[in-house]
């Protein structure tokens, strides 16, 4: 009888991947996959450590299947991810109840660490975080409706607060013809939506082919697979090209949405953070999608809390809050990062204070996002449906402008039954702070 393997995934959509490709390995090798952790034999833990938040819900799951370990039938643990790459050993010295560690690099060796736990072994394999394979076969878990679809690995920003090259490894994009091979699979597996990641998929190409390719590679996608819609993530505002703004604005296929992290707005802060560009060019950026493509959704994230960021600094990136008007938003507070620059920077922010200036700029956040969801009651919109939630008696989906998880949902009614992974057009009749209400129409 095969050993079942249950999987707990956290962090981010490039996390997930990996988690996927794991999947994909064990079921190959006859391994039974289960969804409930009770029933499980050995449990593979894809742990997060981007940040201080991230690194404790990744010991928190550790704990919590430590305890299906003395009290069912669970023989053992493995901890894989960003975690175990940049703890490695101490994983293991902290946490007895941990069985093998498998880092970044070392996700190809999956099976032989399952192999290992199940003759009572400990096993440890961190190799170089720059060998981390690019792509392979994965089994998909977000359902019907979407995919990821990962284009690169690593980063060469070297932004102080970062610890993500330190995990993930320099700056690799994977070739062009390997993408387009996989989206084709996941097209032709009816999936409708295809969410382009990487640490920077802005610099695409640039290692490979000598110069940016995403705007090349969202044609090429486009043209050679049956996806409906392209989405893409984690955009560098310094690395927005013309050719990548006529892409979006021409494509329909591409949705109009882009991900656009800006960090900070103030040029002292941005220049202490490593960031490429200042306030200017920012502002530059948004000025010209939104010039160019007038429905454009932007969605963006910025850091409060930075060392030697003032008031003056803070009241500055919320007139910017107000001025740009993001359609999507997100906000996090400085996590001091051993092995990053800024951990030794001077005038570290109080705590309290950095969850203060969190508070405010949520609240201006939600000001504008009321304002601009009013603009939306009575519009009909385009929406992929991904389900029917029983409890609610209401089927719920996605616009052009959210992204899965990040983003707000589209909930509406209907008189027929909606598979998940159709399109519907419903008419906005209301919404609830980040969501909307609606009706399907025919």
């Amino acid at each position: 009888m095969s050993l079942k393997i249950g999987f707990v995934s956290l962090g981010c959509p490039k996390n997930m991947l990996d988690t996927e490709v794991m999947l994909a390995r064990l079921a190959k090798d006859g391994y039974e996959i289960t969804p409930e952790q009770t029933e499980a034999d050995i449990i593979v833990i894809n742990t997060c450590a981007f940040i201080e938040s991230a690194k404790k819900e990744s010991i928190d799951n550790i704990l919590d299947i430590a305890w299906l370990k003395e009290n069912h039938k669970l023989k053992g643990i493995i901890v894989t991810g960003c975690l175990a790459q940049r703890y490695g050993e101490e994983v293991l010295k902290e946490f007895p109840e941990v069985d093998a560690v498998l880092g970044t690099g070392s996700y190809q060796s999956i099976v032989k660490a399952v192999e290992e736990v199940a003759k009572g072994n400990r096993f440890i394999e961190c190799a170089d975080e720059n060998e981390a394979q690019l792509g392979g076969d994965r089994i998909v878990t977000t359902g019907e409706s979407y995919a990821y679809l990962k284009i690169s690995e690593g980063c060469n920003n070297r932004c102080t607060y970062c610890s993500i090259p330190n995990i993930r490894g320099k700056f690799r994009s994977r070739p062009m013809d390997d993408i387009i091979n996989e989206a084709k699979e996941l097209a032709d597996m009816g999936i409708p939506e295809l969410i382009v990641v990487g640490q920077d998929t802005t610099s695409y190409g640039i290692d490979l082919y000598g110069e940016y390719k995403l705007a090349e590679l969202l044609k090429r996608l486009s043209n050679e697979t049956k996806v409906k819609w392209l989405r893409i993530l984690y955009c560098y505002p310094d690395k927005i090209t013309d050719e990548l703004i006529e892409e979006i604005k021409n494509n329909p296929k591409v949705v109009k949405y882009i991900d656009l992290p800006v960090q900070h707005i103030s040029d002292k802060i941005l220049k202490r953070m490593n960031r490429r560009g200042d306030g200017a060019l920012i502002r530059s950026v948004i000025t010209k999608l939104r010039d160019e493509i007038p429905d454009i959704a932007i969605r963006s994230t910025a850091i409060v809390g930075f060392p030697g960021e003032t008031e003056e600094d803070f009241s500055e990136l919320c007139e910017f809050i107000k001025w740009a008007r993001f359609d999507r938003f997100g906000a996090f507070t400085y996590s001091r990062e051993e092995d990053t620059p800024a951990y030794n920077f001077p005038d570290q922010i109080d705590e309290q204070l950095k969850q203060d200036r969190y508070d405010i700029i949520m609240r201006e956040q939600l000001d504008v996002t009321d304002e601009e969801n009013k603009k939306k009651v009575g519009k009909v919109l385009d929406v992929l449906c991904e389900g029917y939630d029983e409890v609610a008696e209401t089927y719920y989906g996605r616009s052009y402008a959210d992204a899965p998880d990040i983003d707000g949902k589209v909930f509406f009614s209907s008189k027929r039954k909606i598979p998940a992974g159709v399109f519907v057009k419903v008419k906005i009749t209301d919404f609830v702070d980040y969501d909307l209400q609606g009706k399907e129409i025919k």
